[in-house]
């Protein structure tokens, strides 16, 4: 189970519409604002230059850049020019992180960087940007060039404060965010991530530690050194055969956190029915449990599903495709019976498109049919195109395409789009309940 509205980037995505997003289009209001007066001369600077900005302003980023680039190089200690290059690149660099496609964005907002290294609005950006990469070093050092410059900046604060609570210095984070809610008291994202900072830490810092070569683990104190380990093994084993299913391996180092049911509810704000839960850490309520279950691997196992899939996506994934994914894995370790003839009453009354948003404020029975009708539609994706084609759907997903683009895009050589696949799905499962 995911949500997304939580802390890391799925929190972050939630928040562009103001704090990243204003402050980010300050540097492109600056560079449509920077204007130097246009003279005659075919090889006037400054002629070249409103050329070259006007292509951007339509969009044509690298026609643009290229020729902001080679008219700065004829005049290296033009000004204008040089700021209107380095504007250039923000204005790129803030188009592809609204994509989502974070690397190239790095690149461009690293290349405003060189050409004005004290410019606390590109060092933010970029800071933001690994923030989402889960580069935390770079975007550390990036947001805290940033607060050297402007200290009171609350954005700055804010996502300083995330990186160093991602990093397990929460109390850093809070006093970071602390900082920022005195400078903007209404800023409620700011108050919403200190109260749930709060409430983790009032649960959690009683908690042990443990760790595996690629998860940090952090455990109730009932719970047995056994079975935290026991829980870090499986999940090892779900990062290999996961990753060599899907083609991706996570560098970040991932956090893992069980708790007692009641704890987990509390954190969380999960239904009853939840076994687990992704949103940046997985979370766990295996608190009151003693050995590691087959439905418990298959828990383990489609929580690490989630991991991989908002790797690929960067939270850009419709609901169903992104349970069905981690109910394919879950499923190959405890496949829990329900009859086929279940998906198909479900698939013929419900709309697939409705089932791309969150499962978490279904009832327990409508809950289990979506994710039956999920499983069941990636089941048949994976079994007809392969995960490959599956895995360049979610690149694509994460290149910021929609759902209609990838899987028209991936597809396109069988002349299948998006509501052609879920016809496809449909008649599937129409012949296998009535057995033609």
């Amino acid at each position: 189970m995911t949500r997304a509205n939580r802390k890391t980037a799925l929190a972050v995505f939630s928040h562009f519409d103001h704090p990243v997003i204003r402050l980010l289009s300050f540097s492109v209001l600056l560079f449509c604002l920077y204007s130097p007066s246009t003279a005659r001369g075919e090889n006037d600077p400054s002629r070249q230059g409103n050329y070259a900005r006007e292509l951007i302003r339509q969009g044509d980023f690298e026609k643009g850049l290229e020729q902001l680039r080679s008219t700065y190089r004829i005049f290296p200690l033009n000004e204008p020019l040089k700021r209107n290059l380095a504007e250039g690149y923000a204005a790129y660099g803030h188009t592809l992180l609204k994509q989502r496609r974070y690397e190239q964005a790095d690149e461009n907002f690293a290349k405003a960087i060189e050409l004005y290294p004290d410019d606390p609005s590109f060092a933010f950006m970029r800071g933001v940007c690994n923030y989402l990469l889960k580069k935390y070093d770079v975007a550390r050092y990036e947001l805290e060039r940033a607060r050297g410059i402007t200290p009171d900046n609350v954005d700055t604060l804010y996502y300083l404060g995330l990186v160093v609570y991602e990093t397990d210095d929460r109390p850093q984070a809070i006093e970071l965010w602390e900082q920022a809610l005195k400078l903007a008291p209404g800023r409620k994202d700011i108050s919403d991530q200190l109260a749930r900072a709060h409430k983790e830490m009032a649960v959690e810092d009683r908690m042990d530690q443990g760790h595996s070569s690629r998860f940090n683990l952090t455990y109730d104190p009932d719970v047995s050194s056994t079975l935290a380990q026991a829980v870090l093994d499986v999940l090892e084993e779900a990062y290999n055969q996961v990753g060599a299913d899907m083609g991706s391996f996570p560098d970040a180092r991932i956090p893992v956190v069980i708790y007692k049911r009641s704890d987990f509810q509390s954190v969380t704000d999960s239904p009853d029915w939840s076994g687990g839960l992704y949103d940046g850490t997985i979370r766990l309520p295996f608190g009151t449990m003693e050995n590691i279950s087959a439905p418990m691997r298959g828990i383990l196992f489609h929580e690490y599903a989630h991991v991989v899939v908002f790797e690929l996506t960067h939270g850009n994934c419709p609901t169903w495709l992104n349970e069905g994914i981690a109910e394919m894995f879950g499923r190959s370790q405890y496949a829990r019976s329900m009859p086929e003839n279940h998906a198909a009453r479900f698939a013929a009354t419900t709309d697939v498109r409705k089932l791309e948003k969150g499962f978490g404020g279904f009832a327990s029975k409508d809950a289990l049919m979506a994710y039956q009708q999920s499983y069941s539609l990636v089941n048949y994706l994976v079994n007809t195109y392969g995960w490959p084609r599956v895995t360049q759907i979610l690149t694509d997903l994460g290149n910021g395409m929609n759902m209609d683009e990838a899987v028209s895009a991936t597809l396109k050589s069988y002349d299948v789009d998006y509501n052609g696949l879920v016809k496809e799905w449909r008649q599937s499962v129409a012949r296998s309940t009535t057995g033609e």
